[in-house]
């Protein structure tokens, strides 16, 4: 992520206040990315929209940890001599919560042609949230607005909470489908989510190295359905699904 130069492009100084960064910016950072052909990740919008919506999720329960920061600052690799403008970022933006729709709203528009990327990303800000070891149902809540401005399935969200969250949430959930699937297509459906979510294949497709850190979380936790479903279908006395 391109720390570089923050603290002159958002406007912060000691005892300041933060303009409202994202919008002022937007046509000219635009701008800027079409020229150079910057990816969406690598760009000053992409950095202050993602530090904004993490230090938002981390106030979503009412009090912003510092484990929380920590832990954004081990998943993104704040470089040490860019930490003093981070952590004023990051303490401005968790005063509140207000307009974290619009950050996600705009960072799925800059990752628009790059869902995996939106996938690991999401999965990020679950390791950020989940740092204190606990994830409060507001936070909850507010990943799963994230989740929706981001354009991601119902399943896909809860396939990425699963690799988190122990709860009775149900595997067909996970896995994307309906419970009178046959065995048959609930194989292909398995072996098509290992292929997409491996990190293997996340890494050929470009997603940066910050954002694969929990895709063996996600791997993991697509398995354990695929696993939960199986073995209850093997139960003795259940009808099982088709060939």
């Amino acid at each position: 992520m391109p720390w570089k130069d923050i603290a002159q492009a958002i406007g912060i100084e000691p005892g300041g206040t933060m303009r409202d960064a994202l919008s002022a910016l937007w046509n000219r950072i635009a701008g800027d990315r079409a020229a150079r052909q910057t990816p969406g990740y690598r760009t000053v919008a992409f950095t202050i929209a993602v530090t904004t919506l993490a230090a938002k999720m981390a106030k979503a329960d009412g009090v912003a940890l510092p484990v929380e920061e920590r832990a954004f600052e081990r998943v993104f690799d704040v470089p040490s001599e860019e930490r003093a403008n981070f952590h004023r970022l990051y303490d401005l933006a968790a005063q509140d919560i207000a307009g974290y729709e619009t950050y996600a709203g705009k960072i799925a528009s800059l990752l628009a042609d790059e869902p995996q990327m939106l996938r690991a990303l999401l999965e990020c800000l679950f390791h950020v949230a989940a740092a204190d070891g606990i994830l409060h149902p507001d936070e909850d809540r507010f990943l799963e607005v994230v989740a929706d401005k981001f354009g991601l399935s119902r399943g896909e969200f809860l396939s990425i909470r699963a690799g988190f969250i122990n709860d009775p949430c149900s595997p067909y959930q996970i896995l994307g489908v309906h419970p009178d699937i046959s065995d048959a297509d609930l194989k292909l459906r398995h072996r098509s989510l290992v292929r997409e979510h491996h990190p293997d294949r996340l890494a050929a497709t470009g997603v940066p190295q910050e954002l694969r850190c929990a895709a063996n979380r996600r791997l993991a936790a697509i398995n354990a359905a695929y696993d939960a479903v199986v073995k209850d279908r093997h139960k003795p006395g259940r009808e099982r699904g088709g060939p």
